[in-house]
């Protein structure tokens, strides 16, 4: 390979690593609101930096809001945003009581975990994309073709080996939901 190129496939890995971390279900946890976007002043953003999240038991996520404006457009994000929790309201605090799981509450349960894997996908593609930017630059500045297709094909394995991770988070996951 050429000594004037190297691809960070460390910092690739680390970024494929964090796109499938989002893939957890279970108890009641704080990373479930994560994809969750609130319209605070104008732009959209994450609910942790409207609020603190937490979990103070197992079935039960409550999420202080530092802006007392905020707190009904966080109220309503969490409403659409498709994980089926009714927030109840207790000045700023909001509080998400977990529900049992049913067979309907499975089956919804088991539709986003299948939302957040495809994300997961998306972002490993998206990373993938990122890594063969990089290598057709390099080769724009002189690399071998040989040596262009053995990076584009690492990073084509890092990619399948990660969509393949995924799909097994996914499965087991979703026979963990719907175990009674």
């Amino acid at each position: 390979m050429s000594d004037d190129f190297m691809l960070d496939t460390d910092d690739l890995q680390r970024r494929m690593d964090g796109a499938i971390a989002s893939l957890r279900t279970g108890r009641a946890s704080a990373s479930m609101l994560e994809p969750v976007m609130v319209d605070a002043y104008g732009t959209k953003t994450p609910i942790n930096q409207v609020g603190t999240v937490n979990v103070p038991e197992p079935r039960m996520v409550t999420i202080n809001v530092w802006d007392k404006a905020l707190v009904s457009k966080v109220e309503k994000a969490i409403r659409e945003s498709g994980l089926g929790i009714n927030p109840q309201l207790n000045g700023t605090i909001i509080m998400l009581p977990i529900p049992e799981l049913n067979e309907e509450r499975r089956t919804q349960l088991t539709k986003v975990a299948g939302q957040y894997s495809e994300n997961a996908r998306v972002s490993i593609r998206n990373i993938r994309r990122d890594g063969m930017d990089q290598i057709k630059k390099a080769k724009a500045d002189g690399m071998s073709e040989d040596d262009q297709k053995v990076w584009e094909g690492e990073v084509q394995e890092m990619t399948n080996k990660y969509i393949a991770m995924i799909d097994v988070q996914l499965e087991t996951k979703q026979a963990e939901i719907m175990q009674v």
